[in-house]
C-alpha cells in the first residue's frame, strides 16, 4: 500500500504548520522492537534472486517507509506490482521483493527481527557470489 505525500489527510493546517495523517497504515501486533533502516540502491538493483531460500523466495518481513529520492517497483506474492516513487509512504506486508527502478533513497521502519534475518540471508547470499 502505498500513499503519494498529497493525499495523505490533513489534520492539522495552520499558517505554520501543517500535519497529514494517515489511520490504518498497516498493524505492528505481535512484533517485537522495530529497526529503523536507510537504503541507498542502485538503478537495476534487484533484490529477488537474493530472497531464493526464504519462505516463498520473498522477503517475510512488513516494513512501513518513505522513498526519499528515486523509484522502487515492488512485486507481491499474487504477482501484483506497486510503483514506490519518491515522496510516497508505504507499508509493504510480508511476501514481497523490490527492484530499484531509478538510484533511490529509501526509510524502513521493521520488525528488527524478522527483518534482520532476511538481511543475514541476504548477506550470506552476496558472500557466496562469485
Amino acid at each position: 500500500m502505498k500513499v503519494a505525500k498529497e493525499d495523505i489527510p490533513t489534520k492539522i493546517d495552520s499558517p505554520d504548520a501543517v500535519a497529514k495523517h494517515q489511520p490504518d497504515f498497516g498493524d505492528a501486533t505481535d512484533y517485537g522492537n522495530m529497526a529503523a533502516e536507510h537504503f541507498t540502491v542502485a538503478k537495476g538493483t534487484d533484490l529477488t534472486a537474493l530472497l531464493e531460500g526464504l519462505e516463498n523466495d520473498l522477503c517475510q518481513s512488513p516494513h512501513w517507509g518513505y522513498v526519499v529520492s528515486g523509484a522502487l517497483t515492488v512485486t507481491y506474492a499474487d504477482d501484483s506490482e506497486e510503483a514506490d516513487e519518491g515522496g510516497d509512504l508505504f507499508y509493504w506486508p510480508p511476501g514481497h521483493t523490490v527492484r530499484a527502478d531509478e538510484d533511490t533513497d529509501f526509510v524502513l521502519f521493521s520488525p528488527q527481527h524478522e527483518h534482520g534475518e532476511v538481511l543475514d540471508h541476504i548477506q550470506k547470499k552476496l558472500e557466496e557470489s562469485p
